[in-house]
């Protein structure tokens, strides 16, 4: 017995091929709050910390419902992919699930940073993620962990190393999703981009606008919805 519809496509495997719409549609409630929480931020409204920890929980639900029809059940991708949003759930709600820490940036960093290896793991061992090898421009990335480290190091104190080597985890993770080509790379790119905003907010406060707040979280959302969107579209192409 198989869920497999008229055509031999599986449920999951015509939402890929009908296109981006109907892939979107499990999403649609991530999609809803992240706007929220963002215009929450941009009102500085004190839901913003609340609805920051629906993100994750909902964006798992995206997944396992865009991937509900998918057959062979590519349990391990799956697992690495849920993994890695229930770790960043954890770095999002560092200060929530860890109070008995007086600074919540170290575990957020462990947090993250345990995210990143099951998205770099996922990336480099998911049979039909990568299309080959790493595209010339991802080079780019090096050079940008480069500046970034000089940039922070001068002012990331007691950090310093769990931040140069957090700064690597987070430009792999960008690294492998350019071998995925497409919505996944984006979604590498923008989850760079969030962290780095985001670090800069932590260790030069002063020098970064209020809106960065905004910026910090409409990309990180951008970033985790392209990639968990791109792996399960390619998971359920593969499959078919």
């Amino acid at each position: 017995m198989t869920d497999a519809l008229p055509g031999g496509l599986s449920a999951a495997g015509q939402r890929a091929a009908a296109g981006p719409t109907q892939l979107v549609l499990p999403f649609v409630p991530y999609i809803a709050i992240s706007v929220v929480h963002v215009a929450f931020i941009a009102l500085d409204n004190p839901l913003a910390g609340p609805t920051k920890l629906l993100l994750m929980p909902l964006l798992a639900v995206g997944i396992l419902w865009a991937a509900a029809g998918i057959r062979p059940w590519p349990g391990r991708a799956l697992s690495l992919l849920l993994l890695g949003v229930l770790f960043s759930w954890l770095g999002d709600g560092s200060s929530t699930f860890f109070p008995m820490f007086e600074d919540e940036v170290p575990m957020m960093l462990a947090c993250f940073g345990i995210a990143h290896v099951c998205y770099v793991l996922l990336m480099w061992r998911g049979r039909g993620l990568a299309r080959g090898g790493f595209p010339k421009w991802a080079l780019g990335y090096v050079a940008a962990y480069v500046l970034l480290i000089a940039l922070l190091v001068p002012h990331t104190g007691d950090l310093t190393i769990p931040v140069v080597f957090y700064g690597a985890l987070l430009v792999a993770t960008a690294a492998f999703a350019a071998r995925c080509g497409g919505v996944i790379a984006w979604g590498g790119f923008w989850f760079l981009a969030s962290d780095a905003i985001l670090s800069f907010r932590i260790f030069t406060p002063d020098a970064m606008p209020d809106w960065t707040s905004g910026a910090v979280m409409l990309t990180y959302t951008l970033g985790q919805g392209l990639i968990a969107a791109g792996v399960v579209r390619a998971l359920a192409t593969r499959a078919n």
